[in-house]
């Protein structure tokens, strides 16, 4: 295997606030933030909350020219786009101890071959404080891992997959939960088969409310992350854009922030500015989606 170079990320610094929206009217997850959290965000995060299903707010890291992965095995997940940037697994950490699931697709799965998806094993620095924010919020100690899998083609041995004190769903179709279940399936494990030809983008929300689930957050994939933004189910997406440039070309192709799916000029989706924070030479950015026939507030 061919050794890949990583740039060395700038010192890590705290994140300074650049746009700040208000906060969202109640019902909110967050709001004041602890001390230690609040002075490295920059600030205090809450997310609203919906009445009618789970909110769903998403988290990738980009290029300036839009490339999510470099797509090879050496470098397939986000580290290599962020430079492996401290405040930007900070914030992956933040979100993830602010949601009830963290929702990932078959091939983010695949591509973090040693990764978990919880909030100390991105940010560990910070996991007495994500745990005690949990806490505070009478969350469970760690969110639930939840991945989309249509075919079931997945290893459930993966090291993300077998802490038993973390919650773990996979769900699938019929046929591929019966092709689970010819892997032995840890007790922490639960394999949900949901219709016959895929798996619907509304279903997924729906599995997760009959869990109590009041705030999901899907880490990707770009497919993945595409189906919901269709489905119109997209209620925030939080992007990292680090400064650098990663090209593409017809014999090196890489991934976008969204795959699979071409928007027109009238139905390509909208997103609203709530906060802009900046870090040495990244900028973090939040946006709400607005849903079809939303316009700016």
């Amino acid at each position: 295997m061919t050794a890949i170079a990583i740039r060395e990320a700038p010192a890590a610094a705290a994140l300074t606030p650049l746009v700040e929206a208000p906060r969202p009217a109640a019902p909110a997850r967050g709001g004041v933030l602890p001390q230690l959290l609040r002075g490295e965000y920059g600030g205090d995060l809450a997310i609203g909350l919906r009445p009618d299903r789970p909110t769903l707010v998403t988290n990738f890291v980009s290029t300036l020219d839009g490339v999510v992965s470099y797509a090879t095995p050496e470098a397939a997940g986000g580290g290599e786009i962020s430079g492996f940037y401290e405040p930007d697994r900070f914030v992956m950490g933040l979100l993830r101890s602010l949601a009830d699931v963290v929702l990932i697709g078959a091939g983010t799965l695949r591509a973090g071959s040693q990764e978990a998806w919880t909030p100390r094993f991105i940010h560990p620095h910070s996991s007495g404080e994500f745990a005690a924010l949990r806490r505070s919020l009478n969350l469970r100690p760690e969110p639930i891992t939840a991945v989309v899998s249509g075919s079931g083609s997945l290893d459930l041995r993966h090291p993300g997959l077998a802490d038993p004190a973390v919650e773990v769903v996979v769900i699938t179709t019929r046929l591929g939960a019966a092709h689970l279940r010819d892997q032995a399936v840890p007790a922490h494990v639960t394999v949900l088969g949901v219709g016959s030809e895929g798996v619907e983008p509304r279903a997924l929300l729906d599995l997760q409310a009959d869990r109590g689930a009041r705030l999901v957050l899907c880490e990707g994939g770009p497919q993945l992350f595409g189906q919901l933004l269709a489905a119109d189910l997209v209620d925030e997406l939080f992007l990292t854009l680090a400064p650098q440039l990663a090209g593409r070309s017809s014999e090196t192709p890489r991934l976008s922030l969204v795959e699979q799916r071409a928007f027109t000029v009238a139905g390509a989706p909208w997103g609203e500015l709530l906060s802009l924070r900046r870090a040495a030479d990244h900028l973090f950015a939040r946006y709400r989606i607005r849903h079809d026939g939303e316009t700016s507030s």
